[in-house]
């Protein structure tokens, strides 16, 4: 880590400096990259995660600046219980690269870094390798260690190692989409101070911008009393968000047609969220200070998660605003709190709500009303909440509910009954006229995962496979019904998390453990039960009950029919499945709108 101390100064210019004074860059020299790339070539290879390419990609150009490498040890312990590293300097969220098997991994010996696609991004020199416990990270750093927790989930299929030392980075990961807009600290610093502001308010994003944020942003700027920059998170983000090739694409023709040009830039960040509220937040507050930013606006439940298990918010409202205003002097970025922004319809306007006088008529839409309400139902959504153009792209991208895909994922002891219900369910939506792919346990294990055991690694990748089979089939506006065991919470929710959060229907198919036994034809828990088979869901290794399935359903007093016909019904009150007589005039809709056009 670099021993460049925190500052607040800004520079001659009026400009802000890089946290810690200088922005950290780790990229090497063309005349480096051509002889250090013929030794990679000789080197062992480590494959970086989707999040770890992310993570390197802000550690080569310096937003993660004072951090010049992956944390060590120390680092990572003083950020993990205090918020600090070991020099003392504030940094709440820990960046660290963990590895599957570190049996390999020699201290003193240098190793790649390559890409998920093996494209070759830089060499470590090794000097630490240092276990670490998923479970205290998460309570200490996220305040929870439920699996409803999308990086909970995530972080019980990570390395139980975590290595560090110095990074030589010949190649950045390779994007082709939008590379005008994907700009590094430096870059951005350079056109901010082009606009000739010294003050410089930061918007963080990872939803389309609407008209109460167009609002709002522009206040905060004549607030501020300098520039803009609309910085978006291109990288990962909360699952089940919209892509961010929809976003952006809304995003620069805001930029283009409704803003001030003189005063606003739109630059994307590949950032790999950790959504964890309140750090989160001090922690963007940091990387747009490395960006140029002296502001930052924070809002309601910032980088929150959503609910736990028991449907509570994983975070208070206003927890993350406290936290970057008890530090805002120490990291030298003044947060702008997010004002909720209200539409006036009689003096078509709009005004802080708090600002409203009593009696005003106001007009408000959820974010949840925007999904099943407007965009699920194929309504319009109104100019005075969101922009024209930006209808037409979420429109386009988001079909009425009863067009999405979904993922039933039925799980429970095994004999419970879930593949027998799963096949009744298939007939039945596919007489309803829906396209249905069943992923079942037993024929996965047999093409898919043909193979793996039955130790809990290889339970965990049978199931993480069906999930990923699963989310391109939602993805691609697919039904699915899996039918698993997936006795461990934890894979679940990982699943959940690829799928998409409203997209995933988990079906706990809960039959007591004694009648599974009767109905075992197979004779299975009979094997088990004397020892000739081992680790065996129920008898000598755990089943994990969901804690807060969609669908309970019992066996023992209800038939498989009925079971069925209760989850079509449950389809049909999510919006997921039309009634017949809705189904018939979407029909007769749907041809008129045909012959209008031919």
């Amino acid at each position: 880590m670099s021993n460049a101390t925190v500052t607040d100064r800004k520079t001659a210019g009026g400009f802000i400096p890089p946290y810690g004074g200088q922005l950290v860059n780790l990229i090497v020299n063309d005349a480096e990259r051509r002889e250090l790339t013929e030794y990679a070539n000789k080197l062992p290879s480590l494959q970086l995660s989707p999040r770890s390419l992310c993570d390197i990609e802000l550690l080569s150009v310096g937003a993660f600046s004072p951090l010049d490498r992956f944390m060590g040890k120390a680092d990572y312990a003083g950020v993990v219980k205090e918020m600090r590293l070991a020099n003392g300097t504030l940094f709440p969220i820990p960046i660290t690269l963990p590895v599957a098997d570190a049996s390999s991994i020699q201290v003193g010996r240098d190793i790649v870094l390559r890409s998920p696609n093996n494209d070759l991004i830089a060499i470590m020199t090794v000097e630490e390798v240092f276990e670490w416990s998923p479970s205290e990270e998460a309570y200490l750093v996220l305040g929870t260690q439920d699996v409803r927790h999308p990086l909970v989930a995530e972080m019980a299929s990570w390395g139980r190692a975590y290595i560090s030392g110095p990074l030589k980075v010949l190649n950045l990961p390779k994007h082709y989409d939008f590379s005008e807009l994907r700009n590094t600290p430096a870059e951005v610093r350079s056109m901010l101070q082009q606009l000739g502001y010294s003050n410089v308010v930061a918007f963080q994003t990872r939803n389309p911008i609407h008209r109460a944020h167009e609002e709002l942003t522009k206040r905060a700027a004549n607030q501020v009393g300098g520039g803009l920059l609309i910085h978006p998170v291109v990288g990962m983000t909360k699952p089940g968000d919209i892509d961010h090739y929809t976003r952006v694409r809304a995003y620069k023709i805001l930029v283009e047609r409704y803003y001030d040009r003189n005063r606003t830039l739109l630059s994307l960040l590949p950032l790999a969220m950790r959504m964890a509220g309140p750090r989160e937040a001090l922690w963007h507050a940091i990387i747009r200070r490395n960006y140029g930013a002296s502001h930052f606006i924070v809002g309601r439940d910032h980088a929150g998660p959503g609910k736990d298990s028991e449907g509570r918010p994983f975070y208070g409202p206003y927890d993350a605003q406290q936290l970057l205003q008890q530090f805002e002097s120490e990291i030298g970025v003044k947060m702008v709190p997010f004002k909720e922004i209200v539409y006036l319809p009689d003096e078509d306007r709009f005004e802080e709500q708090d600002q409203v006088p009593v009696g005003t008529r106001i007009a408000t839409i959820s974010g949840t009303e925007v999904r099943v309400e407007y965009l699920g139902n194929g309504k319009k959504l109104p100019e005075w909440f969101t922009r024209p153009e930006t209808a037409a792209i979420l429109s386009k991208v988001s079909p009425p509910a009863h067009k999405q895909g979904f993922c039933l994922w039925f799980t429970g002891l095994s004999g419970a009954g879930k593949s027998t219900i799963a096949e009744i369910l298939a007939i039945l939506l596919m007489e309803h006229g829906r396209q249905v792919s069943l992923l079942d346990g037993d024929v996965v294990r047999t093409h898919l995962s043909k193979g793996l055991g039955f130790s809990k690694e290889d339970r965990d990748t049978n199931i993480l496979r069906i999930g990923f089979v699963a989310s391109e089939i939602v993805q691609h506006h697919g039904v699915v019904i899996c039918a698993a065991v997936s006795p461990y919470r934890a894979a679940r929710n990982e699943c959940r998390l690829m799928v998409g959060e409203n997209r995933f229907i988990e079906i706990f198919v809960d039959t007591p453990i004694e009648v599974c036994e009767q109905r075992d034809t197979k004779g299975m828990y009979a094997k088990a039960r004397r020892g000739e088979i081992k680790t065996f869901t129920g008898v000598d290794d755990p089943y994990e009950e969901p804690l807060s399935p969609e669908i309970r359903l019992k066996t023992t007093d209800c038939l498989a029919e009925d079971n069925a016909r209760k989850i079509f019904r449950y389809l049909m009150d999510q919006g997921f499945l039309l009634e017949d007589g809705d189904e018939r005039n979407h029909v007769s809709a749907e041809i008129s709108s045909s012959q209008l056009q031919q």
